[in-house]
């Protein structure tokens, strides 16, 4: 199937139900149930859910693009994760609820988890199964960063729910190729902001964007986008059981260039990339939101030392086997 198939009316839905305005009003408190409503009706939750259990048996390479669509977005909802749950609930021959599903990738009570605030369910990875508990088993405490829809997630005793069987490597890195994709298509949407406003702004007679310093500027930042790219892209064709490694290189490469992008961008647009009613900073704290997701480049990069000190295989035939394989 060509991917545009289902890119192009998957982007014209979101343009449409996730319009920065209403991004904005949920931000502000506003019910996301419309928002959600359309996203369940349209179909694109089950894309991973095989195709003999109703699903589109996509696979997670196949719907990065979409994920990326996402993150362009802002979209405020947990979708990308939900859409990872349901295929994981029908694996398992058990019945999705229709509700937004967020992600506690680790068993520390207490954790950051991305869109919990939105969240209908949260599905928790114990370390030895899985646990889709209901968010009013939950105690949720919002982080205090303004607008953010992540919260902290806790729980006493073991989490209240139906149980499922836990992925190799568990789920905090099928959630970092997640996150990669959403930063990958953030970031993209972020230069071609930058890059319009460069040549739309204009002072002492010419747009800024002639200026050569900035050019420069615009040109490293376009290289982090696609290399953030190619990463997520790369991370998610090896699914959610592929190398551990590769997760790790996607979601450390794409953390990793977080900072200067949204750092460019902002330096740029000057003082009204930050107000609230201009829609960069939608991006930008959702980038640096994402980038400590589930593990900062810190992380996994200790995670990728660690799995070549372990091979004795020269660096090149170990890059090849456990990032590319």
């Amino acid at each position: 199937m060509d991917i545009n198939e289902l890119l192009e009316p998957f982007a014209r839905m979101l343009d449409t139900a996730a319009a920065p305005a209403l991004v904005r009003a949920v931000e502000g408190g506003a019910s996301a149930a419309p928002m959600w409503q359309e996203l369940l009706e349209s179909g694109f939750l089950d894309a991973l859910v095989a195709e003999d259990k109703g699903g589109a048996g996509l696979s997670l390479g196949d719907i990065e693009p979409l994920i990326e669509a996402l993150g362009a977005r802002a979209v405020p909802l947990p979708v990308a994760e939900t859409m990872v749950a349901r295929a994981l609930l029908a694996d398992a021959g058990l019945a999705a609820p229709d509700g937004p599903i967020a992600l506690a990738t680790s068993a520390t009570s207490g954790q950051m988890v991305v869109c919990a605030l939105v969240a209908a369910h949260v599905l928790v990875d114990t370390g030895a199964e899985l646990i889709l508990a209901d968010i009013a088993d939950l105690i949720v405490t919002p982080t205090g960063v303004h607008h953010a829809l992540a919260a902290r997630v806790a729980w006493t005793g073991r989490p209240q729910g139906q149980s499922l069987p836990r992925p190799a490597h568990g789920l905090r890195r099928i959630a970092a190729l997640l996150r990669a994709a959403l930063i990958a298509g953030a970031a993209g949407r972020l230069i071609e902001m930058t890059t319009a406003y460069a040549n739309e702004r204009v002072q002492f007679g010419k747009p800024i964007g002639r200026q050569q310093a900035l050019q420069q500027n615009l040109a490293v930042i376009a290289e982090d986008a696609i290399s953030a790219r190619l990463a997520a892209q790369l991370g998610c064709a090896g699914g959610p059981t592929g190398s551990l490694v590769a997760a790790a290189t996607a979601k450390a490469m794409t953390s990793a260039v977080v900072a200067r992008i949204a750092a460019t961008a902002h330096a740029v647009h000057g003082a009204i990339g930050v107000s609230e009613e201009y829609d960069l900073q939608l991006l930008t704290r959702r980038l640096h939101e994402w980038r400590l997701a589930d593990g900062s480049e810190g992380y996994w990069h200790k995670v990728i030392g660690e799995a070549r000190l372990a091979d004795p295989a020269g660096s090149i035939d170990w890059v090849r086997n456990a990032v590319f394989a």
